[in-house]
């Protein structure tokens, strides 16, 4: 690689690092055919694993940092003073094949700031991907981050030749938004998301191929006043509205230079963790966004214990669970039972009543979920009314685990 290509990938890959929405989650399984390149496996890219224990990654780069927007918590705003560089789309091109050639990467995760104009912008996206689909044959994940500003038909187009589409919502009011990013747009962003959502509904019921890996968003923590309960709550309308596949939520971190406007530290990233597991309680263990904002106090989630664990602190005349009768949506309510432990927990019981080490050999998180069940053999004798239960569940501080 020479020089001059070597010093743009370093700019572009570090200003890329700020972009958390990188995760292939829901991609189809797809493998290369004769003349062509590269597979996608269906489980997640950067930061996660294959079902078979593989760590994969992405290229995760921009395609240039030089933006038109001035948006006050972005490190690539137009008046930041950073190191600037621009890839051709023959350079993005390459150096994917070329990395996918030599093992490195298994997809391409591609974002921009914006240059000329957003259609110029989401223009010159969608050429990498199609250059890289039509011309090298590339059958190899690729996410594009799309120009809300841009028009319809470009981001249609992009939707061909891509796994995910992603629309960044930034800040998560208006007020934030018109605040420091003025530039921006809420109304057209949201636009651009019903848009591909729409696409995708459309392209499954007619068996063809756009977005199959769905859309994904990312929002700031920490930037503005939000408290939790109200990034859960839009969280919760996005999935609903546009059928997002995921929201990722970026803690604010202070940028040389910032503008006065903003916080001048970061908020606990135990808070980031938090949001992904009331996050989590909203997908996958039939929590309402009410049941999520119950567990909050004064709007924001606890630190020291988990989301679920807060809720069942609050709601304690509904404990314990009697893991032989309790219900699945109650069962789901347990701290310390994941959805696959309570799953195991129900298939096992038609067979036999459970007692305690049964339950202790379904799951790694007996400790927190005693005090909310009774088996066969067990009943908590009152631990779930324990003034000090709290205190006895919290995690240490260095301890960031999901439920």
């Amino acid at each position: 690689m020479d020089e001059t290509l070597a010093k743009k990938l370093r700019i572009l890959a570090d200003a890329a690092k700020y972009d958390a929405s990188c995760s292939s989650s829901g991609a189809p399984k797809r493998k290369a055919g004769k003349g062509e390149l590269g597979s996608t496996t269906g489980a997640g890219i950067c930061h996660a694993y294959t079902p078979d224990g593989r760590c994969i990654s992405l290229l995760k780069i921009l395609l240039t940092n030089y933006c038109l927007f001035d948006c006050a918590y972005c490190i690539n705003r137009r008046s930041s003073n950073v190191e600037r560089a621009k890839f051709s789309v023959d350079e993005v091109v390459t150096l994917t094949v070329e990395f996918y050639k030599r093992n490195y990467i298994e997809g391409l995760f591609l974002s921009s700031g914006i240059i000329k104009s957003p259609d110029h912008t989401m223009e010159l996206l969608t050429r990498v991907a199609k250059d890289l689909r039509r011309k090298h044959g590339f059958r190899g994940y690729i996410h594009l981050k799309s120009i809300p500003e841009a028009s319809p038909w470009l981001i249609e187009e992009a939707g061909l030749y891509a796994d995910r589409l992603s629309i960044n919502l930034e800040l998560p009011t208006e007020a934030s938004l018109e605040r420091l990013a003025p530039e921006k747009d809420g109304a057209a962003i949201q636009g651009a998301m019903e848009q591909i959502g729409e696409r995708i509904i459309e392209a499954k019921a007619e068996k063809r191929r756009f977005s199959p890996a769905g859309q994904s968003t990312q929002v700031i923590v920490g930037a503005d006043a939000t408290t939790d309960e109200s990034l859960i709550r839009k969280s919760a309308h996005l999935y609903g509205a546009y059928g997002l596949k995921r929201v990722y939520y970026s803690a604010f971190s202070p940028i040389p230079e910032g503008s006065s406007i903003l916080p001048l530290k970061s908020p606990p990233l135990q808070r980031e963790h938090r949001l992904y597991q009331g996050d989590w309680l909203l997908r996958y263990y039939a929590f309402t966004p009410d049941d999520v904002a119950e567990a909050a106090e004064d709007g924001m989630l606890p630190l020291d214990i988990d989301p679920k664990l807060a809720w069942a602190l609050k709601n304690r005349g509904r404990f314990p669970v009697d893991v032989n009768t309790g219900s699945r949506e109650m069962l789901l309510r347990v701290p310390g039972l994941g959805a696959r432990a309570v799953d195991k927990i129900i298939k096992a019981r038609r067979h036999t009543r459970l007692r305690l080490e049964d339950v202790a050999r379904l799951t790694s998180s007996l400790k927190r979920a005693r005090p909310f069940l009774t088996a066969a053999d067990y009943s908590p004798a009152g631990l779930t009314d324990r003034l000090d239960l709290r205190g006895r569940l919290a995690e240490p501080a260095r301890q960031m685990s999901l439920f």
